[in-house]
C-alpha cells in the first residue's frame, strides 16, 4: 500500500506533499488559477508518475538485460477529452540498442505498474474524519 499525505494551510492552493519515507513535494496551481506556480499542478503531477515509472520500469529491464541504453527519455502529454483523459507518451531510447530490443522496451514500458493502475478500474473512496 502506498500512503502520502497533502496540507494546504499555509498560502492560497500550495499544498506540502509528504510520503512515509520522509520526501516532501511541492504541488500548486498555476497563475492564472489563481496560484504562485511554486510547484508541480496536480495534473502535472500524476502525468509525471506515469513518466518516472515508464522510465524507470525500462532502465530496470535494460539494467537486468545488461543492454547499452544510455538514456531513457519519456514524454507525457495528459489530454482531456468529452468523457475521458488520454496520455500521450512518447518513449525515446538512447544507447546501441536494435529493432528487437526497442520493441521490447516498448513492451515493457507499457507493464510499468503506474500504466497497469491508470488502465485499471480505478475507485476513489473518500472518508471525511
Amino acid at each position: 500500500m502506498t500512503k502520502v499525505t497533502a496540507n494546504n494551510g499555509k498560502e492560497n492552493y500550495l499544498v506540502e506533499i509528504h510520503s512515509p519515507s520522509g520526501n516532501r513535494i511541492i504541488a500548486d496551481e498555476p497563475e492564472e488559477k489563481g496560484g504562485q506556480d511554486k510547484g508541480f499542478s496536480p495534473k502535472e503531477l500524476l502525468a509525471s508518475a506515469l513518466a518516472a515509472c515508464t522510465s524507470a520500469t525500462v532502465r530496470i529491464f535494460c539494467n537486468r538485460k545488461e543492454w547499452d541504453a544510455k538514456n531513457v527519455h519519456v514524454e507525457i502529454e495528459l489530454v482531456e477529452e468529452e468523457g475521458k483523459t488520454i496520455f500521450n507518451r512518447k518513449l525515446q531510447l538512447e544507447g546501441n540498442l536494435d529493432e528487437t530490443q526497442r520493441h521490447t522496451l516498448l513492451n515493457v514500458a507499457n507493464a510499468c505498474p503506474i500504466h497497469k493502475i491508470l488502465t485499471h478500474a480505478i475507485t476513489v473512496e473518500t472518508t471525511l474524519v
